[in-house]
């Protein structure tokens, strides 16, 4: 009997101890502190969350891939991932992240007061290092392994990593770099391993170029549906089926495809607790993949209420209405308005420009193009709605190396001009290109002592950049650059022009300046083995007129007018009479 005992002792001690899900860990050991959540506590998973979590945690799934909007916890997810591996199963972890500034704000703003608050984690990160380990701002080591997270934009960071985890949040914000795909070099750095875990999350961008969409598609491609409260039949939620009364948006509600009973906001979350992730794809196995929009969301600020609000103000203006896609329906944007038509552009043209400035516009910018033997300057004033004005362009013959060049170009930025209140109306910002090598020091000395008057000297860069941005460093001269990009204004500026009336032209622009604007198309090419969408000159045309126009979208957005103020100081600004000298008498000239 005593020898049946230890047998089975001994036998027993071969079976492991049944997996806690790693969404029960989660609840039980993460806490969120004040300041990082609004709700902060213990974290309690929503029902969509659950799945992903415990299909993180699974040991038989090697990539997990979300395609995900916003407001639905993702970046709290994956640091509660990260703190359970740190605690239950110590490795080399690695979190890629787009930029330098995205590593520096996660690590402060999430994962150390996350780490700090959970008690499991903070245990295993205060354990004794071994000696000439040290913990940086972007890493950490504990018993058994570490977590660093690095930046996309740096290849070198990924040379000196293997890591047997590997998160990788906001891919479609990744670019090539000169050694190829940031993604795939990260991978590479989880070959060594055969219990790799790769976890690939993102809101997706352009439909063509999205890594995430690409990775989705490669998964089993799961969706979450839940049931309807009046057949009981299971769907996944989508933004084609909430509808509301005309004009009445708080009416939102979703229309079941299969019964068409309409469903009121107030059923959503026992909707959402009765949801379950369907596979689409259930012969893909060891790659999961998870699709989700805001609609399932169970936070106040994705109500569908909410959301037909957000939608109502974002569906004439193509960037709005991209952003509105991408972040909360979790879709790629699919390309409009990849070449202009230069002649629709001249049928534009409206009868007002710099000579008579229409009463919509309350503000003023200019983008400068610099070549060597003149300047061209674009003019676009801007409505409180966003609408963008073309005013006029204007050219300062002159070699770029002569002072009377700069100072005609000088004049020309002081100028007011008329407006249809009553008043006059300066400019506000103008952007000046200092991207030729031969004249950024011209441009630099003309920008620096007119600050006060933000006149910027600008770097124009490609890819998937803010619109503007401050340069990391100043120039060898010590001037401060500002980064434009180039490309992300283009969008903007081709996605306005071929959708609704956001940008209006005036009738005083020249032929050849519609023609100028629309000397670039998109195009799809090949980078390094990755798709991407780039801006490609049309054969025999120049583009001055589109540098012009994105520099000057790109100096608006560094003013924040007071619109009602400016549209009373335009309409009490009357051209006053120029008053005389009085005319003395003199009793001299009498003699």
């Amino acid at each position: 009997m005593e020898i049946e005992t230890v047998r089975a002792r001994a036998l027993r001690a071969l079976i492991p101890p049944p997996r806690l899900r790693l969404s029960d860990w989660i609840e039980g050991n993460v806490i969120l502190p004040e300041g990082v959540s609004a709700q902060p506590g213990p974290v309690r998973l929503w029902p969509f969350q659950r799945e992903i979590a415990d299909t993180i945690g699974a040991p038989e799934v090697e990539r997990v891939t979300l395609v995900k909007p916003v407001r639905v916890g993702f970046t709290t997810l994956l640091t509660s991932a990260a703190a359970a591996y740190v605690a239950n199963d110590p490795a080399p972890i690695l979190c890629l992240l787009p930029a330098e500034a995205d590593c520096r704000d996660y690590m402060v703003s999430d994962v150390e007061p996350i780490f700090s608050a959970s008690t499991a984690v903070a245990d295993a990160l205060g354990e004794d290092r071994e000696e000439g380990e040290r913990n940086t701002l972007l890493s950490r080591r504990f018993p058994g392994g570490s977590l660093k997270v690095v930046a996309a934009r740096a290849p070198r960071n990924l040379r000196r990593h293997n890591v047997r985890v590997l998160f990788i949040d906001e891919a479609d914000g990744m670019e090539a770099t000169a050694e190829g795909s940031p993604i795939l070099l990260a991978e590479r750095r989880t070959l060594s391993f055969p219990d790799r875990k790769i976890v690939l999350g993102s809101t997706p961008v352009h439909q063509e170029t999205s890594h995430v969409l690409r990775a989705y598609a490669q998964s089993d491609a799961r969706i979450f549906e839940v049931p309807c409260p009046a057949c009981g039949t299971f769907s996944e939620i989508l933004w084609d089926a909430i509808i509301w009364d005309e004009g009445k948006p708080e009416s939102a509600r979703w229309c079941c495809p299969h019964c068409r009973a309409e469903i009121e906001e107030r059923h959503k979350p026992a909707m959402v607790a009765g949801g379950a992730w369907r596979a689409t794809q259930p012969h893909v196995q060891g790659h999961a993949g998870f699709r989700l929009n805001a609609l399932v969301s169970l936070h106040t600020n994705a109500s569908w209420a909410r959301l037909a609000r957000e939608f109502i103000g974002a569906k004439d203006d193509p960037t709005t209405l991209q952003t509105f896609v991408n972040t909360i329906l979790g879709q790629g944007w699919r390309g409009e308005g990849d070449e202009l038509d230069d002649e629709a552009l001249a049928e534009r043209a409206e009868d007002w420009g710099l000579e008579a400035v229409p009463p919509e516009v309350l503000a003023l910018t200019a983008g400068c193009d610099v070549q060597h033997d003149r300047i061209e300057a674009t003019f676009i004033g801007w409505a409180e709605d966003g609408t963008a004005f073309v005013l006029g362009h204007r050219i300062v013959w002159g070699a770029w190396d002569d002072e009377g060049t700069w100072s005609e170009l000088d004049q020309l930025l002081k100028q007011s001009f008329p407006h249809a209140l009553g008043g006059r109306i300066t400019l506000d910002a103008a952007a000046i290109d200092a991207g030729d090598g031969t004249t950024m020091h011209a441009v630099t000395g003309f920008a620096m002592p007119r600050t006060r008057r933000k006149v910027l000297a600008i770097k124009g860069a490609p890819g998937n950049r803010p619109l503007i941005e401050r340069a990391g460093s100043k120039t060898k001269t010590g001037a401060r650059l500002w980064i434009v990009g180039v490309d992300t204004g283009k969008t903007l500026i081709f996605g306005r022009l071929t959708r609704g009336n956001t940008i209006r032209l005036s009738g005083d622009l020249p032929r050849v300046w519609h023609e100028q604007l629309a000397s670039e198309r998109v195009v799809m090419s090949y980078l390094r083995g990755q798709p991407v969408r780039r801006f490609e000159r049309i054969p025999g045309r120049r583009a001055e007129a589109l540098d012009c126009t994105v520099y000057g979208f790109a100096a608006r957005q560094i003013i924040n007018p007071d619109w009602e103020r400016r549209r009373a100081e335009l309409a009490q600004a009357k051209v006053q009479p120029r008053r005389t000298a009085p005319v003395l008498q003199s009793e001299w000239m009498k003699r």
